[in-house]
């Protein structure tokens, strides 16, 4: 038996029947998120005016850095600055790569960011030129645009029949705007994608209409006071006004690299996923970049210059200096940030020895910024960021003494030391780490500089035995 309702309704349409080939269901992934070394970076910790602040968004201290590294950013976003380079140089161990990875938080998502290893070209089965170039591509976004058509409504009221023989489900969806309302059938697929999405009457949806999706905007203001209790992450949106089937423009960020990658294989964008995308041919990209360069005269596209991060960029040799010169003055160049800890040292591929083991041709195209070592107080904050990051809680008397070990030795040995001293901690039943912890876990793993104390205890002068 079938329940039926009546509806004073002005128009009637029937949404498109989502067939499980046409349409598979969508599957909401969850990033899957580890504890790292720069974990803890979101961003530079600039305020409006580009001014660092002491400690903010996981940085601490090096404020000149970061707020040379803040200009470059305002610059790369107002597109102001492409195919440049900059160098960020400094002793080991004084934040360089996490000044990287703090601009790569402050650009999002939408601006592509590729950080590479200048060792890591070497390995790979393919020619350093080529690696590189795919590196380049892949810091290159296209910014494509394009219309769809949604329908854009409050929820009404949500019929849902089943047939008491065959079991099958129907429905009725009541849509409305400020200016119009509307009922439209409903086919199995999109009763379950209703019910999936928890869609209930007074909700703001849109509809794609090409692919039957439903997304869930938030509460109406005029359904606010139908409950007493709503939850913390209730949003509130206003009914939509007009017409309730609208164009509304669509716009996808893909990297030169993935159209290349897709156009060079036979199976398509199912390379991307099996990762050997092996060498691609010039004629390729050059189709390519006439295809982009046509949507950019079109108005459906346009270039988003992303950023090039090479670590140990001294590894590098002449050859891949040489390309880099070259490659800088290419129209779609990305911006190039380079890092090292090296001074003055050997020019892979020559005999011949340059500032941090670059070309004088290549730096003279850099914008050059310098790290300091961090003073002893910075470096017990950057240890309190990264003992709430790793979900360790430890004493005011255990976090002083890892400064002294951090200011002695080094700040990653301390930072290494964390979770160690925490699994002592665990081991004896303790709630916090005490400093009993950090001076048990120092007499197991030594430093270099402490390997003299193992062959002579009686000239230890290690402030934690």
């Amino acid at each position: 038996m079938h329940h039926k309702m009546r509806f004073n309704t002005k128009e009637k349409h029937v949404l498109p029947k989502m067939s499980a080939s046409a349409a598979p269901e969508v599957q909401d992934l969850t990033r899957l998120e580890r504890i790292g070394a720069h974990s803890h970076i979101r961003g530079l910790g600039l305020d409006d005016a580009l001014e660092a602040r002491a400690s903010s968004q996981g940085m601490v201290g090096q404020c000149r850095a970061r707020r040379a590294a803040g200009i470059i950013l305002s610059m790369i976003r107002e597109g102001h600055i492409a195919g440049r380079a900059i160098l960020i140089a400094g002793q080991p161990g004084t934040g360089k790569t996490a000044l990287a990875m703090g601009m790569a938080q402050a650009l999002g998502t939408d601006t592509p960011f590729t950080s590479i290893s200048g060792s890591e070209i070497y390995s790979l089965e393919m020619s350093r030129t080529e690696a590189l170039t795919q590196a380049f591509r892949r810091s290159i976004g296209v910014r494509v645009k394009e219309e769809t058509e949604l329908i854009e409504g409050e929820v009404v009221e949500i019929e849902i029949d089943q047939a008491a023989t065959t079991g099958e489900k129907r429905g009725k969806l009541t849509l409305k705007t400020t200016e119009m309302e509307t009922i439209y059938d409903l086919g199995h697929k999109m009763i379950e994608s209703l019910t999936k999405e928890k869609v209930t009457a007074g909700d703001i949806v849109t509809i794609d209409k090409a692919s039957g999706k439903i997304n869930r905007l938030g509460r109406s203001f005029t359904r606010a006071k139908d409950y007493d209790a709503m939850g913390a992450h209730t949003k509130f949106v206003q009914c939509p006004e007009g017409e309730l089937q609208k164009r509304r423009e669509v716009v996808h960020v893909v990297s030169l690299h993935e159209m290349d990658v897709i156009n060079s294989r036979s199976q398509g964008f199912l390379a991307l996923f099996s990762g050997d995308t092996g060498e691609i041919k010039q004629e390729v990209r050059d189709q390519i970049d006439q295809k982009v360069s046509d949507w950019r005269e079109e108005g459906k596209a346009e270039i988003v210059p992303g950023v090039l991060f090479i670590d140990e960029v001294h590894m590098l040799d002449i050859e891949c200096f040489s390309f880099l010169n070259r490659a800088l003055e290419s129209p779609m160049a990305p911006v190039l940030v380079f890092a090292t800890n090296r001074g003055i040292t050997r020019i892979r591929g020559t005999n011949y020895k340059g500032p941090h083991g670059l070309p004088i041709d290549l730096l003279d195209r850099l914008l050059i910024v310098t790290t300091e070592p961090y003073s002893e107080p910075e470096v017990k904050q950057i240890l309190t960021i990264r003992c709430e990051e790793e979900d360790v809680e430890m004493s005011d008397d255990a976090k002083e003494l890892l400064g002294r070990i951090a200011m002695e030795t080094s700040l990653r040995y301390a930072i290494h030391m964390i979770t160690t001293a925490n699994l002592v901690c665990l081991k004896r039943k303790g709630s916090e780490v005490e400093a009993q912890d950090i001076k048990r876990v120092y007499q197991v793993f030594r430093t270099i500089s402490c390997c003299v104390c193992s062959a002579q205890p009686a000239f230890c002068s290690c402030s934690a035995t």
